[in-house]
């Protein structure tokens, strides 16, 4: 139970999510006051508390002198009936925001409300407010998933959403263990396109940046690789940065500073994860004295704010924002229309990379590379 909620609300939460994830019935036993003050080491007026307000809720019934029973869930109050649960990793930043008010704009035409929650990428977080919804009367959830690339702990919450019929549709990434709904662009063309950008530019010596603990920054990665043996250019270790989410306001400027500080032969040019990243790169460059793009070329990901806020201009692959989070919610009513059929037959959508060329990579010299 969360313990920075007051005893009787995380009581509450205990007893719905125990309803829920046991499938109880109308008329089934539930714990007594005395057990539950025992239990949870809690005072019977505090007990009582949240008995009180379950019984107002019409979660519960209760039997003086028999005990505590489960409702009849049909009678439960539709304060939430047409709510969708929309759970992304940030919601005030970076292109999130526009996300939201594209699944915003097709949720309230169609008058639902938007349950908005976000992980900060943090997989205990995704599994409290999965259980959280779970005590909820949602109809569907849109959700991005957390540190997609790793192995993950949450795939029972998804198919307690499918016992209960609820669709769900992931966007940005998703959980390959589910072979769920999902819209998603292609990052790893993304990935090629940015890199072939450059190559075609004449730089040879490219630095790669990339996230490691979620599926954009792997497949990325592949798109750069890619790109550099279709030209016949020699992959080099040492010219790729991998960080993670909690590494990533300080590792990827820490190893520019290094690389570009040390001996050897430097890159001419930066493919970056995101946009985010390189406008970070940037400054650390600045730090060091070089210019953009007139020492270093830089390239971004996702066409954000941070692409043309600044004095650089940043060439970076373009992120339908608000369309794929219109597009989100319009395959999800797809998804409820078709009920239990939307598990077996996903929906998918990949969104071709398209490139926006502003001012931050430069042509440079360079031998023809033939592909």
């Amino acid at each position: 139970m969360a313990e920075n909620l007051p005893k009787y609300q995380q009581l509450k939460e205990f007893i719905i999510r125990y309803i829920v994830e046991n499938n109880l019935n109308a008329h089934d036993p539930l714990f007594t006051e005395n057990e539950l003050a025992a239990k949870f080491n809690m005072s019977r007026h505090t007990v009582r508390k949240a008995l009180d307000e379950l019984e107002n809720e019409g979660w519960i019934y209760r039997k003086q002198g028999v005990g505590t029973f489960c409702a009849d869930r049909s009678v439960i109050k539709k304060i939430d009936d047409k709510n969708i649960a929309v759970i992304t990793t940030y919601v005030s930043d970076y292109i999130f925001p526009r996300i939201i008010k594209g699944i915003d704009q097709v949720l309230t035409k169609e008058g639902y409300t938007i349950l908005l929650y976000n992980t900060n990428n943090k997989i205990e977080k995704e599994i409290d407010i999965l259980e959280n919804i779970m005590t909820k009367n949602i109809k569907g959830v849109i959700i991005e998933p957390t540190k997609s690339a790793l192995p993950h702990i949450n795939i029972d919450y998804f198919e307690q959403l499918k016992r209960r019929g609820i669709p769900y549709i992931f966007i940005n990434s998703y959980y390959e263990e589910l072979k769920p709904s999902y819209i998603i662009q292609d990052d790893e063309g993304g990935g090629f396109v940015v890199t072939e950008h450059l190559i075609q530019l004449g730089h040879r010596n490219i630095l790669g940046i990339f996230k490691s603990d979620d599926n954009q920054g792997l497949n990325r990665y592949k798109g750069y690789i890619r790109a550099l043996r279709q030209y016949g250019i020699k992959i080099r270790e040492d010219n790729i940065v991998w960080y993670t989410t909690e590494e990533m306001r300080t590792k990827p400027q820490e190893m520019v500073k290094k690389i570009f500080e040390g001996t050897g032969d430097k890159p001419s040019a930066i493919v970056c994860y995101n946009d985010q990243i390189a406008m970070w790169v940037i400054e650390a460059l600045r730090n060091l004295g070089l210019t953009v793009p007139n020492d270093v070329s830089i390239v971004g990901f996702d066409d954000s704010d941070y692409a043309v806020l600044s004095d650089i201009k940043l060439t970076t692959i373009v992120h339908p924002k608000e369309e794929m989070g219109r597009q989100a919610a319009k395959v999800l009513f797809k998804l409820m229309e078709m009920g239990n059929k939307a598990f077996e037959n996903p929906i998918t959508i990949c969104v071709k990379p398209e490139l926006k060329i502003r001012t931050s990579a430069k042509s440079i010299e360079a031998k023809e590379v033939k592909v």
